[in-house]
């Protein structure tokens, strides 16, 4: 099988130590990548940060040419590092699968090159005139998730080098070999030490996010990982984007018609699997609608098929990694044992191999179950009753989490009240996980802080320097 190596200033790398990857959805090997050292972080970041010095002389527009050079790659690679993505992560190639995050990833190149920081005029008089500018940081420190490895990965690298940062970036280890061919590609339009990658655990990650020639660290995945960010990030002061993950609660309002509705509330659930951190995680619906809901859910299920991505008539894939399998049905074998707890599923023919679950519906529950108040990352939909919209917005509010929230109706007031209670960083109305290139994203509460996307994005990866004239 093949090895795959890790890229420190334009060259490509391997240590004395490989791991072996496998399928999640047939356990077959599909490759072996080498594991970085703590040598290999130093040699990364320090040329990273000669290189930055270089990179960022250049104009805008020709930083901009290199990242249109970027998506032409991209473009070029799209159907082979799709079913990378499909053998690695296990998302299908159909559906809102590994083609939709290699369409997402070429999408998302092209917008930061149509997005200019000004100058911005801050004070005048007749004394003096003072003018805000952005500069670079530095050298970013990435860390990247297994959910979309590929995607958020260009969230990161493709703000950062346009506002002129150079980037060292982890891949999350169980998805790295996708991630290194994609960051090996990238590389051949970029100069040398622009993009660099090293690999490996929570050790290599630390002493990443630790350095003290790191400035900024843009970081998506666990709570309990990025507050451990925050920690390394003492150490040099680092400017810090964390994505921490969400648990998010979508609200029906009373007498919804749910079969409208049950497309947009399935995919905005089980999108990647619900293995996406914007992923609706919990249902709130008003107690007398609860049969409807249900009934609709599993009507809409019905509809698609799971299992191997490679076979593109399937478009719900496998849970990605051993971890993540048994947690989601430990998850699920502790609502088994409340006596309150009713599971639905649909019949799926689900493959007995791999790490497969069924799509799984589960009523009878409510906020302090296990269920609901963990982020499952995974096939199930906790749908919990409520009865008055208030309650409803208590419960949704109640966790210590604020990525994004839904609400869902006809009643466009009711809905613009709802909205402005729900604590959360994104709230999208009859709609859920809508993200776009040209609007902020980002979670309040222990989802983290920091936004990325459009504007805000840019000023995410720069600092602000004021430059005040003399008249």
């Amino acid at each position: 099988m093949k090895e795959y190596s890790y890229i420190i200033n334009g060259v490509q790398k391997t240590s004395d130590k490989l791991i072996d990857v496998t399928n999640p959805a047939n356990n077959e090997s599909i490759g072996s990548y080498y594991v970085s050292t703590i040598e290999d972080v130093e040699e990364a970041v320090i040329n990273a940060k000669k290189s930055q010095v270089k990179w960022a002389r250049l104009s805008q527009e020709e930083r901009d040419q290199y990242i249109s050079k970027i998506t032409e790659v991209l473009t070029t690679n799209k159907t082979y590092l799709a079913e990378l993505i499909t053998k690695e992560q296990g998302k299908p190639l159909s559906g809102p699968g590994s083609n939709f995050e290699m369409d997402a990833c070429i999408g998302w190149t092209q917008v930061p090159t149509s997005l200019q920081l000004e100058d911005g005029l801050i004070f005048e008089d007749d004394t003096r005139k003072d003018i805000l500018k952005r500069v670079p940081i530095g050298v970013v420190a990435a860390i990247t998730p297994w959910n979309w490895p590929l995607m958020i990965a260009i969230w990161q690298i493709i703000p950062s080098l346009k506002m002129g940062n150079t980037v060292v970036i982890k891949p999350s280890e169980y998805t790295t070999i996708a991630s290194l061919e994609m960051f090996r590609l990238i590389n051949t339009v970029l100069p040398a030490g622009v993009l660099n990658c090293v690999t490996g655990d929570g050790k290599i990650g630390g002493h990443l996010t630790s350095h003290k020639l790191v400035g900024k660290i843009m970081f998506t995945g666990s709570i309990a990982t990025g507050k451990r960010i925050i920690e390394a990030s003492t150490n040099n002061m680092a400017r810090l984007t964390l994505e921490c993950g969400g648990n998010d609660a979508g609200i029906v309002l009373p007498k919804t018609d749910f079969d409208q509705i049950a497309e947009g509330l399935f995919w905005g659930s089980f999108l990647n699997m619900g293995q996406t951190c914007a992923a609706l995680k919990r249902l709130y619906v008003h107690e007398n609608d609860l049969e409807s809901a249900v009934n609709a859910l599993i009507n809409i299920t019905k509809n698609f098929k799971m299992g191997n991505g490679l076979n593109e008539e399937n478009s719900l894939g496998p849970i990605q990694n051993k971890m993540q399998f048994d947690k989601v049905n430990e998850l699920i074998e502790t609502a088994k044992n409340n006596p309150n707890a009713k599971l639905f599923i649909p019949e799926l023919n689900v493959p007995s191999e791999g790490y497969f679950i069924p799509i799984t519906y589960i009523t009878g529950v409510d906020n302090g179950d296990p269920i609901v108040d963990e982020e499952q990352f995974g096939p199930v939909l906790p749908i919990i009753t409520y009865k008055t919209v208030e309650e409803a917005i208590e419960k949704a509010n109640a966790l210590e989490v604020g990525l994004g929230a839904s609400v869902w109706g006809s009643d466009s007031n009711q809905l613009e009240e709802i909205v402005l209670q729900l604590e959360a960083g994104t709230v999208w109305i009859n709609q859920h996980g809508a993200i776009h290139p040209f609007v902020p994203f980002g979670g309040v509460k222990q989802s983290g802080y920091g936004v990325e996307f459009g504007i805000e994005g840019l000023k995410a990866v720069t600092l602000p320097k004021i430059v005040s004239y003399k008249k």
